[in-house]
């Protein structure tokens, strides 16, 4: 575990590079949860046989590609292999990749007439591949950020919520700082959601308040366990992963629930293309398309993500504002 004093140290440079994501790594830092994804979450399909919910092309938004991917039929898609159950995981065959992501980049596909083609690697992998063009976009709980929107083009798709999930009948309710003061609060390194964590438990410091006694360990199976046995109070995550393991243990509750980008600005989450290329537009109405006909809140509401729909993309929203150096 990292002590508080070597998490601010190792923050600088981060802060520095603008890497922090706020639910925008998937949790890549603390591993995948393979072991929950195969646990029925009351009904939801986890199996190969996903009949996922399709739509048919529409014409008008096929027109609004590049011809060069129009003409080559697919879309090239990057998806985090690292992301935690409901976001894009593998099902009970241990190959077929599933989940909210994958669902809707699908159906996205699908508006626009072409096959989507899943390429699953590491977070920085993502970046790496669309800043080559390998990929027309990512699919993978990307929040928009004033830094990113230099090199990428965003067209949201969801909410960027998190979530504090503590042991069930805790009794405890989190609406600030304060709340979290001299607790013991697990958080994924490197995510914006560890920033917040520090600046939370700076400003207790500050008020005459305890600090957070914040823990980091490997794997969220470990995030788990140590909640279980009262080795930590809550931990701190993206409201899906949190939504799901709730749903899918039975064993813990959510005790609050924040926008990813902090207070006072709602973070968005969304499909991230290199800037310039030509798709945030195509991209942007396929989304619109498919609020309007229904089939996006049918995904969300399977996966158990109603409370995150959005009603509209947006292209290049406000972001996370830039860190400072």
């Amino acid at each position: 575990m990292k002590t508080r004093r070597s998490l601010l140290i190792a923050l600088a440079p981060l802060t520095a590079l603008g890497v922090l994501t706020a639910c925008g790594s998937g949790d890549a830092a603390i591993g995948a949860a393979e072991p929950e994804a195969k646990k029925a979450a009351n009904g939801i399909n986890l199996s190969p046989e996903q009949n996922r919910v399709h739509t048919p092309k529409v014409d008008a938004l096929a027109d609004r590609l590049p011809e060069a991917v129009r003409k080559r039929g697919t879309l090239v898609l990057g998806v985090s292999a690292t992301s935690n159950p409901p976001l894009a995981f593998h099902a009970t065959d241990d190959k077929t990749l599933i989940g909210v992501e994958v669902d809707l980049a699908t159906l996205v596909a699908d508006a626009l007439g072409l096959k989507p083609e899943f390429n699953p690697v590491s977070w920085e992998n993502l970046f790496v591949g669309l800043d080559s063009g390998k990929y027309d976009a990512v699919f993978s709980n990307v929040t928009v950020t004033e830094e990113r929107k230099d090199k990428y083009d965003f067209a949201t798709y969801r909410l960027d919520d998190l979530a504090f999930e503590a042991k069930k009948g805790s009794g405890w309710t989190v609406k600030g700082p304060e709340d979290v003061a001299g607790k013991k609060i697990a958080v994924g390194s490197g995510t914006n959601q560890e920033k917040i964590l520090v600046d939370w438990s700076t400003r207790n410091e500050k008020a005459g308040r305890k600090p957070v006694d914040i823990k980091y360990y490997q794997n969220t199976s470990d995030y788990y366990l140590a909640l279980q046995s009262g080795r930590i109070d809550g931990y701190l995550g993206p409201n899906p992963v949190a939504a799901y393991h709730v749903l899918s243990a039975g064993q813990t509750e959510i005790v609050g629930r924040f926008s990813g980008a902090g207070a006072g600005l709602q973070g968005k989450i969304a499909a991230t293309t290199k800037k310039d290329s030509g798709l945030v537009a195509a991209y942007a109405a396929a989304i619109d398309h498919l609020v309007e006909n229904g089939t996006y809140a049918q995904v969300l509401k399977r996966w158990g993500l109603d409370g995150e729909a959005v009603k509209k993309s947006e292209i290049n929203p406000p972001g996370l504002p830039r860190t400072k150096n």
